[in-house]
C-alpha cells in the first residue's frame, strides 16, 4: 500500500514538474508579447509627442498669419476710405474747374465786348468830338485814365482765370495720381490678403490632419495599454497557479519522504530480525538505495562562481547558450551549471522549480536568483553575476536584491 502511494507520490511530482514547465513556456511567450507591446505603446506615445509638438507649432504658425491678415484687411479697408475721399476731391475739383472756367469764358466775353465798344466808338475822331462837346481837356484826361484802368482790370482778371483754371487741372491730375497709386497698393493688399488666406487654409487643413493622425495614434496607444494590462493579469495568473502547483508539490514531496522513512524503518526492523548471515544482503539493498538518490552532478557552489566569473565580458544574445559567444539569462546558468554535469532548463521560468527553495537570506555562492522574466548566479556579499541585456552582457552587479527577488533556487550543496 506504502509502495503504491510512493509512486502516486512521484506521479504527482511528475505532473507538478511538467505543468510548470508548461507554465514557465507559456510565461516566457507573455513576457515577449508584453515587451513587444510596451515597445510599441513607447513609440507610438513618441510619435504623439512629435505630431502634437508639430500640431502646436502649426497653430502658432496659423495664429501668426491671422494675425497679419487681420492688419492686411484692416488696411485694405482704410485705403478704401482714402480711395473714396480722393473720388470725392476729384469730383468737387472737377466741379470747380468747370465753374472756373466758365468764369473766365464770362469774363473774356464781357472783356470782348467793353474792347469792342470802345474800338467801334472810339479813334482820334471820337476823342475830338469828346474835346468839341466838353471843351474840357482834363475832363477828357480823366475819360481816358478809366479807360485805361478797365483794359488793365480786364488784362488782370482774365489772367487770374486763366491761372485758376490751370491750377484746377494741375490739382484734378494730383489727385488722380494720388488715386491710381491707392489703387495700386489696394490691388497688393489684395493680393497679400488672398495669399495668406490660403496659407491659412493650407496650414489648417495641416492641423486637422495632425488631429486626426493623433487621435489614431491615441486609439492606438490605448489598445496597447489594454494589451499590456491583459498580459499582467494573465501573468499574475499563471504565477498564482504556479505557487498553488508549488504548494502540491512540496506537499507530495513531504508526503513520500515521510512514506520512504516508514518504509525505512520497517526494512531496517526486517533486517535486524533476520539472522547474521543475511545482512549482506541488506547492506547491498541499502547501498544500491544510496545510489538511485545520487545528484546528476557534482561541484561546489564556490567553484561554479569561480567559473562563471570566466566569461565576464562577453556577449549577451537573446536564446544564446554560448559562454563565449552569447547567451542569454538562462542560457548563461544552463551552461556554466553544464560544465560541472548538471542538467537545466532553458528558461528563467522553469528554473524557478530547480534545485530546492532557500530564502535569500540563507542565500550562498552558486544558488540561483530568479526574477520575473531574469536569473542570476548568486556570488555572495549581496553580488550576482548574469547575463544581463544587449548592451551591458554578461557581468557583475553589486546589488542582487535591484528587482523583486521571486524564488532562490539550489542546485548544490
Amino acid at each position: 500500500m506504502k509502495k503504491k502511494f510512493i509512486a502516486l507520490s512521484l506521479a504527482v511530482l511528475i505532473s507538478s514538474s511538467q505543468i510548470l514547465t508548461v507554465s514557465a513556456s507559456r510565461e516566457d511567450e507573455i513576457h515577449q508579447s508584453k515587451q513587444q507591446a510596451q515597445s510599441d505603446l513607447e513609440a507610438t506615445n513618441s510619435k504623439i509627442s512629435e505630431m502634437e509638438a508639430a500640431q502646436e507649432e502649426l497653430l502658432a504658425e496659423i495664429d501668426e498669419k491671422e494675425q497679419e491678415l487681420v492688419q492686411i484687411i484692416s488696411a485694405i479697408e482704410i485705403l478704401d476710405g482714402e480711395i473714396s475721399e480722393k473720388e470725392a476731391q476729384i469730383e468737387q475739383t472737377k466741379e470747380d474747374l468747370a465753374a472756373a472756367e466758365a468764369e473766365r469764358d464770362k469774363q473774356y466775353e464781357a472783356m470782348k465786348t467793353r474792347i469792342q465798344f470802345l474800338y467801334e466808338n472810339g479813334g482820334s475822331d471820337a476823342w475830338a468830338q469828346i474835346l468839341i462837346e466838353d471843351g474840357d481837356l482834363s475832363n477828357l484826361l480823366s475819360k481816358a485814365e478809366n479807360t485805361q484802368q478797365l483794359y488793365e482790370y480786364d488784362k488782370e482778371s482774365r489772367e487770374k482765370f486763366v491761372s485758376l483754371v490751370e491750377e484746377t487741372k494741375n490739382l484734378e491730375a494730383q489727385l488722380e495720381g494720388e488715386k491710381s497709386e491707392l489703387e495700386s497698393m489696394q490691388r497688393a493688399n489684395e493680393e497679400q490678403k488672398a495669399q495668406l488666406e490660403q496659407i491659412v487654409a493650407e496650414k489648417k487643413a495641416a492641423s486637422d490632419d495632425y488631429e486626426n493622425q493623433i487621435a489614431d495614434a491615441q486609439r492606438m496607444a490605448a489598445e496597447y495599454t489594454q494589451m499590456i494590462q491583459e498580459y499582467n493579469k494573465e501573468l499574475q495568473k499563471i504565477e498564482e497557479e504556479r505557487q498553488a502547483e508549488e504548494a502540491r508539490r512540496k506537499a507530495a514531496e513531504e508526503a513520500a519522504r515521510k512514506a520512504q522513512q516508514e518504509a525505512a524503518k520497517k526494512t531496517s526492523s526486517k533486517t535486524a530480525a533476520k539472522p547474521s548471515g543475511s545482512s549482506g544482503s541488506g547492506s547491498q539493498s541499502s547501498a544500491g538505495n544510496s545510489s538511485n538518490t545520487s545528484s546528476k552532478g557534482s561541484a561546489s557552489g564556490q567553484a561554479v562562481v569561480n567559473y562563471a566569473l570566466q566569461f565576464v565580458g562577453n556577449p549577451y544574445v537573446w536564446g544564446g547558450t554560448s559562454l563565449t559567444n552569447g547567451a542569454d539569462c538562462s542560457g548563461f546558468i544552463m551552461s556554466v551549471y553544464a560544465h560541472f554535469g548538471y542538467s537545466l532548463p532553458h528558461s528563467s521560468a522553469a528554473m524557478r522549480s530547480c534545485g530546492r527553495s532557500v530564502s535569500y537570506s540563507e542565500a550562498q555562492p552558486g544558488d540561483i536568483i530568479c526574477y520575473s522574466g531574469h536569473v542570476a548566479i548568486y556570488m555572495g556579499g549581496g553580488q550576482i553575476v548574469h547575463a544581463s541585456d544587449e548592451k551591458s552582457g554578461i557581468k557583475i552587479s553589486p546589488n542582487a536584491a535591484y528587482r523583486q527577488i521571486l524564488s532562490v533556487r539550489r542546485i548544490v550543496g
